[in-house]
């Protein structure tokens, strides 16, 4: 049977810095070592002004074909997940298609996802190529969060940044893609959500609520219920790595790497602790980039493969998040 591969990875970042520096001359009651602690995260990158999810999708896909040597004409496939698309439509990834000059032979789809948006993105394109709809799938990332969040909710400004990055899956590779588990609980929906602005609630008319003198929401950005958010990631994401390993025929020590989806560093501890995970063998990056969303995993598992991969290895990756949802799957790296 044909097998699926990860052929090759890139990510971008915008250029503004949003430092914790910056955070605390803000919001002089979070210290920088106190937002550096608890988060993890030391600066995150932010989109400019008219910087789209577009935008980045096309910088990232260009540094992928410049950095690994990838002919444009080889990608008969574009996928394209983000939350923040430049248009109700049409279909971002159709732009996308035009603006890097790709053939038009080829079939392109955005699909809304967030924080498991990677490890689903990963099982299309595997489905692709091991049913001959597709040799060489684009699988993209683009996220911009930062428009959604409001100036003053201190809370999500220090969690999120904004990045985008571009995997090319094809039928050979350095990591083959193994078996995928994913879980669904829509009723969690209002949990981490930007209520106003689509079809539902097309006005943009949200109010600034404070608790006191504290800022809590405002309906046109994004909210997120930190605790209830906290709570489902602490439930779900042991379950759903018990469940990759089975679907996998693997046990946890079989696993070199385990690399989730980067939320904070608080919350990744708490789920490496509770699960007994050894810390040499859970992967953390998000130091410079926040929680960039559908990027975070592979954006991580980027640098991973630049700094401390050894071969052979077995690396376990799991996301969850928005929706609710989560998703996991297996990369098998072979000796050279």
């Amino acid at each position: 049977m044909k097998s699926a591969y990860i052929q090759a990875i890139s990510y971008y970042l915008p250029q503004a810095i949003l430092s914790n520096e910056e955070i605390n001359a803000n919001f002089p009651d979070w210290s920088v070592e106190k937002i550096s602690s608890k988060t993890g995260i030391y600066e995150r990158r932010i989109a400019g002004p008219n910087e789209t999810a577009c935008d980045m999708a096309v910088s990232v896909s260009e540094k992928l074909f410049r950095e690994h040597s990838i002919p444009k004409d080889e990608i008969d496939f574009l996928l394209l997940c983000t939350q923040s698309p430049d248009y109700f439509l049409p279909t971002t990834a159709c732009i996308v298609q035009d603006q890097l000059g790709l053939s038009k032979n080829i079939g392109a789809i955005d699909f809304n996802l967030g924080c498991s948006g990677y490890i689903y993105g990963l099982s299309l394109a595997k489905a692709m190529v091991e049913s001959s709809i597709a040799k060489n799938v684009l699988l993209i990332t683009s996220e911009t969060y930062s428009k959604f969040i409001h100036p003053k909710d201190k809370g999500n400004r220090t969690i999120f940044g904004d990045a985008a990055s571009a995997s090319l899956i094809s039928d050979n590779g350095f990591a083959k893609i193994g078996n995928f588990i994913f879980g669904t609980d829509g009723s969690g929906w209002e949990q981490l959500i930007v209520r106003n602005g689509a079809a539902k609630n097309r006005q943009k008319q949200g109010v600034d609520l404070y608790d006191g003198d504290v800022f809590l929401k405002n309906d046109d950005n994004l909210f997120m219920n930190g605790n209830a958010i906290f709570n489902f990631t602490a439930t779900v994401v042991p379950e759903l790595v018990q469940n990759t390993l089975i679907a996998n025929a693997l046990i946890s020590d079989q696993i070199d790497t385990y690399i989730f989806h980067q939320a904070n560093k608080y919350m990744l501890n708490y789920i490496r602790k509770k699960m007994e995970i050894p810390e040499e063998k859970f992967f953390l990056y998000l130091e410079k980039t926040g929680n960039t969303v559908s990027s975070t995993i592979p954006i991580a598992l980027h640098e991973f493969i630049l700094n401390r991969i050894k071969l052979p290895s077995r690396v376990l990756l799991a996301g969850f998040g928005v929706g609710l949802s989560w998703g996991g799957t297996v990369l098998l790296f072979q000796d050279e």
